[in-house]
C-alpha cells in the first residue's frame, strides 16, 4: 500500500498542484482531514475539487474527517467557512464556485466527525478505526486491475460469488485441472468478501502441507487464525465441547486449498462453523468434493481464446494485446496452450524480447507432439534453460520451496555462481514465485511434480540420479552402498513416525555403523539419522549438515578433512551421543553451529578465527565442561544447562558480546576481566553453585543472580555501573546494602534476610516476598521512588509507612504547595498470604492497589492523612 501525504512527498520548486494531481491519479482512496481553516486554503480547496471530480468520473474512493468542525457547516459551508469562502468570492477567483459545489458534496459523505474536548474518545482510538476501515475498504473494494493474474476470471467470480449469496450453498467446491487457476479465482473472492465475516483464513496448498505438517498441525493451524489464540487439538475430530462451541457461534470463511482427500474436509471441523459461514473448497478431484459433503461444486473453466490471448500478451510483450507481426504465432501459442492460465504464463514469458525465427522455432518444437500436454509445454521451458538454472530449479523444486529467498541465495551460492541473478531469470520466466511480503520462494505444484519426475528419470537406479528424497530411495542407496557417483543432496526430513524414520530403524537392525557418502554431496539433511559415523565421507563440498536427533558418535576425523571453505551449517542438535566437534579450521565461511541437547558433547574446538559465525547453540550439552573459545564479535553465547565451572580471564576479548547466559551451568568464579566487557548489556548466572558477586561492566543493565550461593550484595555510589535491574531470589543472600543510584528494580524474594534492607533512593520496584522480615517502617527517604513493594507470603508482622523528610523524626504537616508528590510514594502495595501481619499503618492515602488476601491475622489498617498530598486519580483496593 502506497501513501501519499501531501505536500511532504513533493520535492522543493515542484508545483503543488501537478504533483498532487499525479498522486490523485495513482491512488484508489483518499482521505480528507476538514479542520476549521480548510477552507482558507486555495490549494486544499483545489485538491478536494480534483479528488471530488474523480470520484464522480472514475469511483475514487473518498472518506473524509470532520476534525472539530461540524459536517452541516461543511455541507452548508456555515461557520468559519463562510468566511473563507467569501473572502475568495471578493478576490473574484472564478474556481471559487466549482470549490464551493465540491466542498457541500464531501460534507455529504459518511466519515469520521472527531469534536474533540474532554468527553470525545482519544484520537488514537479514531486513528485505528480509521486504519481498520480503509484496509478492509481497499481489500473489498471493486477495483479494476491489470493484473495478469486476473484476466478472464470476473464471470467465473461472478458465479462463485452467487452461489456465496444462497443459503444452501454452505460449503462450495472449485474443481478442475493442475494450472486452470483454481487458487486464483478463489483468492480474488477471498480477498472481496473476508470482511464481511468475523475471522477468515485460506490455508493455502492443503495437500503438501498435510504431507509436510500432519492433520494435526494443520487443522490447529486453521483453528488458531479463527479463534485468535494458540488452538492444540490432539485427537482426530474436535472433541473440545468449548472449541466447537466457540465455533459455532463464529460466522467465518475459510479457503481449503488444493485438498486430495475428502476426509481432510470433515477434520477441519467444518461443520462446527456458525451459521452463515462459507467453506471454499479447491481440488483437481471432483469425487473428493463429492465424498467430503460439497453443496455446490462449480468447474473452474479454461480461458477463451480472447482471454488467454491477453494473458499471454501480458506475459510476452507487457501488454494487453500482441505485436502485430507476431499476432499469428501468438494465436498458434494460445492454442497450444489449450486455456491453461500457468501454460500462457510459462509459454509467454519464455518467448519475452525473442526474435519472430526463436518463435518459430519454438513453435516447431511443439509441432512434434500432435496435441502438447501441459507438462510438455512446461518441460520445453525448463529445457532452455542454462545448466545453472536447471540446477536451481531442481534444487528449489525438491528441497527448499517455501524457504526464504535469502537463505535458499545463500545455501545455493555455494554450489553455482550466478544463484541471485538465476533465481531472479526464474521467476521472470515464471517458473518460481515470489511471495514478497513473506520473503520465500514458491512455485506451482505442477512445475515442482515436473521437476522431481525429471530427476527420477535421470535413472533407473536411484544411486545415480543427482538428488534424493524418498525414504524407499535413501534407504535402497545407503544400504548397499549403490554407486552414488552422481549424488549432490540428500534430503531426508524424517520426523515423527513417517516412512523415513521407520527405514533409519531398519538401517540400524541391519547393522549399519557407518556410511560412505560421494564427495560432491553438498546438501545432507537427515532427521534421526542411524549412521555413527561420516568418517568415510569428504565433506569438501559440503555446504549444510543437518542430523538432528541422530545417532551419531563423530563426524570426521580432523587430519583428513580441513578444506571446509563451503560450509555454512551444522546443525547436530539432540545428537545425544556426539562427543565431539572435529576441527573446524578450514571452516572459514561457517555461520551456524547448533549442538543444543547433545549430552554427551565434551570438547569443542577452537572458533575464535571463525569471522562469519552469527549462531552459537550449545545449550544442554551436559558434559561441555570448557568455556568456549568464540569470535571476539560474537553478540550472544547461550550456555546454560553446561557443566562449565569458570567464566574465564580470556573473555576479556569478547569485544562484542551482549548477552551472556550460563543458568544451570556449574560456575563458580566469574573472573574480574568480565567488567572490561563494555558491550555487555545481560547476564544470567541464575541457578549457579557460585557464592560471591561478581565485578561486573559499566555497561551491564541486567543481572539474573537467583538461586546462587551468594550470601551479601554491597554495591556503594562509586561501583562503575548503569545496572537497573538485579534479581537475587531465591538466592542466600542475608546482607543486602546497595546505594548504587542506576538500580530501578531488586528482587530479594525466598532470600534468608531478617532485616529490610538498605535500598537505594531510585529505586522503583522491590520484591520481598518470602522473606523473614518481620517489621518494616519506611521513610520518605526510601519512598523517595519506590512504586511498588511485593512481601507476599512473608513473616512481616506489622508494616509502618512514615512520610519523614531525610531522616527528621516528625511527621510534618504538609500543605497543598509542598513538593512532595503522590507518585514519590508506593502505589501498590502486594501483602497477600503474611498469616502473620497484624497492622498496616499510615499508608498513603491514594494508593492505587492493595492486595492483603489470606492475611489471616490482620487487624488494623490505617491511611496517612490526605491534606497531607495532592490529590491524585481514585485508585482500586483489592482485600
Amino acid at each position: 500500500m502506497n501513501v501519499f501525504f501531501d505536500e511532504e512527498k513533493l520535492e522543493k520548486g515542484e508545483q503543488l498542484s501537478h504533483a498532487l494531481c499525479l498522486a490523485i491519479a495513482a491512488s484508489n482512496l483518499s482521505i480528507i482531514v476538514l479542520s476549521v481553516d480548510y477552507a482558507s486554503s486555495k490549494s486544499c480547496l483545489a485538491e478536494l475539487s480534483d479528488i471530488m471530480r474523480r470520484k464522480d468520473t472514475q469511483g475514487h474512493i473518498v472518506l473524509p474527517i470532520f476534525y472539530h468542525v461540524d459536517p452541516s457547516d461543511v455541507r452548508n459551508h456555515g461557520g468559519s467557512f463562510k468566511t473563507s469562502f467569501n473572502h475568495h468570492e471578493s478576490n473574484r477567483l472564478p474556481q471559487v464556485q466549482r470549490w464551493k459545489t465540491a466542498f457541500a458534496e464531501v460534507g455529504k459523505l459518511k466519515g469520521w466527525h472527531i469534536e474533540g474536548g474532554k468527553f470525545d474518545r482519544p484520537e488514537t482510538e479514531y486513528i485505528k478505526d480509521i486504519v481498520e476501515y480503509v484496509i478492509k475498504k481497499l481489500m473489498s473494494g471493486k477495483l479494476k486491475s491489470a493484473s495478469a493474474e486476473l484476466v478472464g476470471i470476473d464471470d467465473q467470480k461472478q458465479t462463485i460469488l452467487t452461489l456465496i449469496e444462497q443459503e444452501d450453498s454452505r460449503l462450495i467446491g472449485l474443481w478442475g485441472q493442475g494450472g486452470i487457476g483454481k487458487t486464483t479465482l478463489s483468492d480474488v473472492i477471498y480477498n472481496e468478501i473476508s470482511y464481511k465475516f468475523e475471522d477468515s483464513c485460506f490455508l493455502l496448498n492443503v495437500r503438501e502441507k498435510f504431507k509436510q505438517q500432519g492433520m494435526e498441525s494443520l487443522r490447529n493451524e486453521l483453528l488458531s487464525k479463527l479463534l485468535n489464540q494458540a488452538i492444540h487439538v490432539h485427537t482426530p475430530s474436535i472433541g473440545s465441547t468449548l472449541i466447537q462451541e466457540r465455533l459455532s457461534n463464529k460466522r467465518v470463511l475459510v479457503v481449503l486449498d488444493d485438498v486430495n482427500d475428502s476426509d481432510q474436509i470433515d477434520c477441519f471441523g467444518v461443520k462446527h462453523f456458525g451459521d452463515g459461514s462459507k467453506i471454499i473448497v479447491t481440488s483437481r478431484d471432483r469425487q473428493v468434493l463429492q465424498n467430503g459433503g460439497v453443496d455446490k461444486i462449480h468447474e473452474v473453466k479454461k480461458l477463451n481464446k480472447d482471454d488467454s490471448l491477453q494473458l499471454f500478451s501480458t506475459f510476452a510483450f507487457k501488454l494487453l494485446n500482441p505485436a502485430a507481426d507476431f499476432r499469428d504465432l501468438s494465436n498458434k501459442f494460445v492454442d497450444y496452450a489449450q486455456g491453461s492460465p500457468l501454460a500462457l504464463k510459462v509459454l509467454g514469458s519464455k518467448l519475452y524480447k525473442k526474435s519472430r525465427k526463436e518463435w518459430e522455432s519454438e513453435v516447431d518444437k511443439l509441432k512434434e507432439y500432435d496435441q502438447p500436454k501441459i507438462s510438455q509445454i512446461l518441460r520445453s521451458s525448463f529445457d532452455d534453460l542454462d545448466e545453472v538454472e536447471k540446477n536451481i530449479f531442481l534444487d528449489i523444486a525438491i528441497f527448499f520451496k517455501g524457504t526464504f529467498r535469502k537463505d535458499v541465495e545463500q545455501i545455493l551460492s555455494c554450489c553455482y555462481k550466478g544463484v541471485v541473478s538465476g533465481i531472479s531469470n526464474l521467476i521472470d520466466k515464471c517458473l518460481l514465485d515470489s511471495i514478497s511480503y513473506v520473503g520465500w520462494i514458491s512455485m506451482h505444484d505442477m512445475l515442482q511434480e515436473m521437476g522431481k519426475d525429471i530427476v527420477r528419470k535421470e535413472s533407473v537406479d536411484p544411486g545415480k540420479r543427482s538428488r534424493l528424497w524418498s525414504a524407499k530411495d535413501v534407504y535402497q542407496v545407503l544400504s548397499y552402498n549403490k554407486g552414488m557417483i552422481n549424488l549432490r543432496v540428500i534430503f531426508f526430513y524424517t520426523p515423527g513416525m513417517f516412512p523415513g524414520k521407520r527405514s533409519a530403524e531398519k538401517l540400524l537392525e541391519d547393522q549399519v555403523d557407518s556410511v560412505s557418502l560421494p564427495d560432491e554431496l553438498r546438501y545432507l539433511y537427515w532427521d534421526n539419522c542411524p549412521f555413527k559415523s561420516l568418517s568415510g565421507f569428504n565433506p569438501k563440498n559440503l555446504v549444510v549438515l543437518k542430523l538432528v536427533n541422530g545417532h551419531i558418535e563423530h563426524l570426521w576425523n580432523d587430519d583428513d578433512h580441513q578444506n571446509l571453505v563451503n560450509l555454512r551449517e551444522i546443525e547436530v542438535g539432540g545428537c545425544n551421543k556426539l562427543r565431539r566437534i572435529p576441527s573446524l579450521l578450514g571452516a572459514i565461511n561457517l555461520e551456524i553451529l547448533h549442538c543444543r541437547w547433545c549430552e554427551s558433547l565434551v570438547e569443542l574446538p577452537c572458533l575464535s578465527h571463525l569471522a562469519s559465525l552469527k549462531k552459537l547453540g550449545l545449550t544442554g550439552c551436559d558434559n561441555l565442561k570448557t568455556f568456549p573459545e568464540i569470535p571476539k564479535h560474537f553478540p550472544i553465547l547461550e550456555l546454560d544447562r553446561t557443566k562449565i565451572e569458570e567464566v574465564p580471564a580470556s573473555t576479556e576479548h569478547l569485544v562484542g558480546l551482549r548477552k551472556l547466559c550460563l543458568k544451570n551451568s556449574n560456575v563458580n568464579i566469574v573472573s574480574r576481566n568480565i567488567s572490561k566487557l563494555e558491550s555487555l548489556r545481560d547476564t544470567d548466572l541464575s541457578h549457579c553453585p557460585m557464592v560471591e558477586f561478581p565485578e561486573i561492566p559499566r555497561s551491564l543493565i541486567n543481572l539474573n543472580l537467583s538461586r546462587t550461593q551468594i550470601e551479601e550484595v554491597c554495591l556503594s555510589l562509586d561501583t562503575p555501573s548503569n545496572l537497573q535491574r538485579l534479581n537475587m531470589s531465591g538466592s542466600r543472600v542475608k546482607i543486602v546494602s546497595i546505594k548504587m543510584e542506576s538500580l530501578r528494580d531488586l528482587n530479594l524474594s525466598h532470600c534468608p534476610i531478617m532485616e529490610f534492607p538498605e535500598i537505594p533512593r531510585s529505586l522503583r520496584e522491590l520484591d520481598l516476598s518470602g522473606t523473614q522480615i518481620k517489621e518494616a517502617t519506611l521513610s520518605l527517604d526510601s519512598l523517595n521512588n519506590l512504586q511498588r513493594l511485593t512481601m507476599s507470603f512473608s513473616s512481616i508482622q506489622k508494616l509502618q509507612c512514615n512520610i519523614i523528610l531525610f531522616g527528621s523524626r516528625e511527621i510534618p504537616t504538609v500543605d497543598v504547595s509542598s513538593p512532595i508528590l503522590i507518585s514519590e510514594t508506593i502505589d501498590w502495595l502486594e501483602m497477600h498470604h503474611c498469616e502473620s501481619l497484624k497492622l498496616l499503618s499510615e499508608l498513603p492515602p491514594y494508593m492505587e492497589f492493595l492486595d492483603a488476601r489470606g492475611c489471616t491475622s490482620l487487624e488494623k489498617v490505617s491511611f496517612a492523612d490526605k491534606n497531607s498530598f495532592r490529590d491524585p486519580l481514585d485508585g482500586d483496593v483489592a482485600d
